[in-house]
């Protein structure tokens, strides 16, 4: 058996009967829908035609909001139901992101995530789900999509239709009959500063001039997804990377010219710790119920780089202590050891989100090659403008390595940013990513560290304050266009409609 929807597009009227029965059945909260209806208005008057596109989720058989959610809360069942245990739920809102269909919400009161689940209560039950029975011209048709003797399969069968996103291939169970192509594919029509009987809760995206919308086509009324990931996630990025780099600069120490002593033993250690706690802490404070933030450790799902991270930064912490604890002991030799055993480790806490952001299908700004490379040249640049503020040896070459670093992580992003541009179906997430949250300020601001660093080198010399005081402008100046980029690269990836 596997549940499915057919949308016979040919019957919609678009009298929302199904949205608002969605909403009475499953009190769904005021501004969040589970199914809704998708107004696009094409042609010129006076030869125009209104089209209407019923919306929800797909219950894919490939569904990636199951592969990410870190505690098993969202699960396949039997019967090809994508259902979702609110129970269970942590609310870290990963399956929001992976979601290419924007069928997934917060409950912001409940701290949960919530979708369409076929209405299993009344489905376990050999009833139909309540917008199936509430439609007055049968446009949704439900039933058992695998049995060839089903209205539902005949339909399959004998009808053209389409589907939704299949490049995504989350293999979705709904399909469409008589749609209209350019409704199922977000962002091809124009979209107005207001929906009709409605305020917008957010501006249109802008749209770069080598991606126009087509004549005589617009969105008249749509629901907009709230960015799921704020602030907590792009500072995330941030702190995790300072913490690496100090770990990542821990074991070359001797090897670049640092002086030995106190400093040298410890700060590297100090610093990874302190903003690993951070890290954790942002992580703990973004989830809708953070009381339930142990689930990821105890009843985790082992597909999830939500919960293969958490171990990741687990161990990477627990390696930090072992060596600021063997050093306080006076076992420098291996504290020395530890730090070498930690190096792998410390580049794995920088790259791992990666492979998590690869996770999230519905963001194709997101989903990159070499994202793995460019967090770690990230990661080493946080080390080099660590490294150059510590006592030194005379004649290292610290300030060099920074130098280079920001020279290479610079065009590490304008190389990021050229990639979207050549890719087409990118063009929207590129003109967003450049004008309206000004990446470019980052990429400007890592240039300028790294000038800010080659003139400490010409104009102070040896351990003056004005030398250090130069050095220490050039690493704050760098701190500042990471953040200035990773809060543009977050917020952009979500400014993108998926419905």
């Amino acid at each position: 058996m596997g549940y499915g929807f057919v949308i016979d597009q040919r019957r919609c009227i678009g009298c929302h009967a199904c949205t608002v029965a969605c909403k009475s059945e499953n009190e769904v909260p005021l501004g969040d829908f589970r199914t809704w209806v998708k107004y696009t208005d094409k042609g010129t008057f006076p030869e125009v035609r209104r089209h209407f596109t019923i919306l929800r989720c797909n219950h894919c058989d490939a569904a990636p909001c199951v592969e990410i959610c870190p505690v098993t809360a969202l699960s396949k069942r039997p019967d090809a139901i994508v259902d979702l245990n609110r129970d269970q739920c942590i609310g870290c809102k990963g399956c929001m992101q992976a979601c290419p269909y924007d069928a997934i919400y917060l409950n912001e009161d409940k701290g949960v995530a919530e979708k369409c689940h076929y209405c299993a209560h009344r489905t376990e039950l050999g009833l139909a789900p309540a917008c199936v029975v509430v439609c007055p011209e049968q446009a949704i048709i439900a039933g058992d999509a695998d049995n060839p003797d089903t209205e539902i399969a005949q339909l399959i069968r004998d009808e053209e239709t389409s589907q939704r996103k299949l490049e995504k291939e989350t293999k979705p169970r709904v399909w469409y009959i008589d749609a209209l192509e350019e409704s199922l594919e977000p962002g091809k029509a124009l979209e107005p500063e207001s929906w009709l009987w409605a305020e917008r809760s957010a501006p249109p995206p802008p749209r770069p001039a080598d991606f126009p919308a087509p004549d005589g086509l617009v969105t008249t009324l749509n629901v907009q997804a709230k960015p799921a990931w704020g602030w907590h996630v792009w500072v995330y990025l941030v702190t995790k990377n300072i913490s690496a780099g100090a770990m990542i600069l821990a074991p070359l120490a001797a090897m670049i010219g640092l002086s030995p002593g106190g400093v040298r033993d410890y700060l590297p250690e100090a610093l990874g710790l302190f903003f690993l706690v951070v890290t954790n802490v942002l992580l703990v404070h973004d989830l809708g119920r953070p009381e339930r933030f142990w689930k990821i450790m105890l009843q985790p799902n082992t597909k999830s780089w939500l919960v293969k991270g958490a171990w990741v930064l687990s161990a990477f912490g627990g390696l930090i202590t072992l060596s600021l604890l063997l050093r306080w002991l006076g076992h420098d030799s291996q504290a020395d050891l530890v730090r070498w055993i930690n190096l792998p480790v410390a580049v794995m806490a920088s790259g791992y989100s990666a492979w998590l952001f690869a996770q999230c299908k519905g963001r194709d700004l997101w989903i990159e090659p070499g994202l793995f490379w460019q967090l770690i040249l990230r990661a080493a640049l946080c080390a080099a403008g660590i490294g150059m503020l510590m006592p030194q040896k005379a004649g290292n070459l610290n300030a060099e390595i920074f130098v280079g670093l920001a020279i290479l992580a610079g065009l590490g992003m304008v190389f990021e940013r050229r990639r979207l541009t050549a890719e087409g179906s990118k063009a929207q997430a590129h003109a967003i990513l450049r004008a309206s949250f000004r990446a470019q300020y980052g990429i400007n601001l890592i240039f300028a560290a790294a000038g800010v660093a080659q003139a400490a080198m010409f104009f102070t010399a040896g351990e003056t304050a004005g030398r250090f005081m130069t050095l220490m402008a050039a690493a704050l100046i760098a701190s500042a266009a990471l953040f200035c980029y990773e809060r543009a690269w977050i917020r952009a990836g979500q400014a993108v409609p998926n419905s």
